[in-house]
């Protein structure tokens, strides 16, 4: 998050207008606070189950903001389809797999257990299916011999730092063609 943030700094189309996270704790807060860009956070561990209040207590800060693109990092929430509509067309999410490879969780594992040669991340545009919207970007990272789920892990995330904000600033100039690292 600190990187895309940083990313939008310069001639960068975007500006970051908000860091919101469902975690009070998280470490990108006090980052983000640090680099003058408001924040928020809106737990979910008080809601127990009730996802729309959640919702509706995190669309708050976003409308307050006026936040014209959404991009999820790290957000390890599912969203209603609800939500999602309300920013349709608008939200991005990075993904650690080269999608449609591994929706879901444990992506470095999976690709490993698979015999994967190559491994990656990807940016879609967030839809109500889970890891499944339009592709806008994908890097790619050999998987090397004797890697481990954390080994592959951060040479993913290095290039998670490159793609997003490349495609960020494709996106908000209206380009959606997927670009390849």
């Amino acid at each position: 998050m600190v990187t895309l943030v940083r990313s939008m700094q310069g001639d960068h189309p975007a500006r970051a207008v908000l860091v919101l996270s469902n975690n009070p704790q998280a470490k990108g807060l006090e980052r983000a606070a640090e680099m003058g860009i408001p924040v928020a956070a809106v737990d979910h561990l008080p809601f127990k189950g009730d996802r729309a209040a959640f919702e509706a207590a995190l669309i708050q800060p976003l409308l307050e903001a006026r936040a014209e693109v959404i991009c999820l990092a790290g957000f390890m929430r599912i969203l209603t389809g609800d939500f999602i509509a309300r920013f349709a067309g608008r939200m991005l999410n990075i993904h650690p797999s080269l999608l449609p490879r591994y929706p879901g969780l444990n992506t470095h594992q999976r690709a490993l257990e698979a015999g994967d040669e190559a491994a990656g991340c990807t940016v879609h545009e967030v839809i109500a299916d889970l890891d499944a919207g339009p592709i806008l970007g994908q890097a790619t990272v050999a998987v090397l011999p004797g890697d481990t789920a954390s080994s592959l892990a951060a040479r993913v995330l290095e290039q998670e730092h490159r793609l997003y904000p490349a495609v960020l600033r494709r996106f908000v100039a209206g380009d959606r063609r997927p670009l390849f690292l």
